[in-house]
């Protein structure tokens, strides 16, 4: 179709994609100084490197339940729901925190790591639980907007899957990342090699 338009003719995007496209720009350019304070302030709340880059590994699970989401609501991935996007992952990245945060909380009180991982999900499950359903409901009104449609849309897609995912994932992470084992399943040394200790 361009190609059949005169020399002195061009097309060009205007209206709601223009400024989606202006917005995003804008977006991209202060990025890089966001990803830096995002990753100063986990490493100021965990305080060790393999953990803040464990925490950081779990901001993109948000995006497996956003993307059905929108696909189901036939709504489209603009400026509004790239940032209910971004806010999604900054919400997991503090469950995540919560998580390891009181894992070593329970190892440092005395606990094994295999039962400590184990206890802080269980404890801390109802509280994410109940975080997450109140930021879904609370979007509820704001699917029927043209304009925070498609973020509220992203949010809630995005935390129901993302909060499922967070409290499986994060624990089993956890535990491979630090190499914790469950000593209650593991066989029993032979009695001989007891004998020689």
């Amino acid at each position: 179709m361009i190609e059949s338009l005169p020399p002195s003719f061009r097309i060009e995007q205007g209206g709601t994609l223009e400024e989606s496209d202006k917005s995003n720009r804008a977006l991209f350019e202060v990025f890089p100084l966001m990803f830096v304070v995002m990753l100063f302030f986990l490493m100021l709340q965990l305080q060790s490197f393999s953990r803040m880059f464990m925490a950081f590994l779990t901001a993109p699970l948000g995006l497996i339940g956003v993307v059905p989401a929108l696909l189901a609501f036939n709504a489209p991935f603009g400026f509004v729901a790239l940032l209910g996007a971004i806010a999604l992952g900054f919400v997991i990245m503090r469950n995540a925190v919560t998580l390891v945060d009181q894992i070593d909380h329970d190892i440092a009180g005395g606990s094994t790591p295999a039962v400590a991982v184990v206890e802080a999900t269980v404890r801390r499950a109802r509280p994410v639980l109940l975080t997450a359903a109140a930021a879904i409901l609370a979007t509820v009104p704001l699917i029927r907007s043209v304009f925070w449609g498609p973020m509220a849309i992203a949010i809630m897609g995005g935390r129901v899957v993302a909060t499922a995912l967070t409290l499986a994932i994060v624990p089993a992470l956890h535990a491979a990342w630090f190499g914790v084992r469950d000593t209650k399943h593991e066989p029993a040394p032979p009695a001989a090699a007891l004998a020689a200790d």
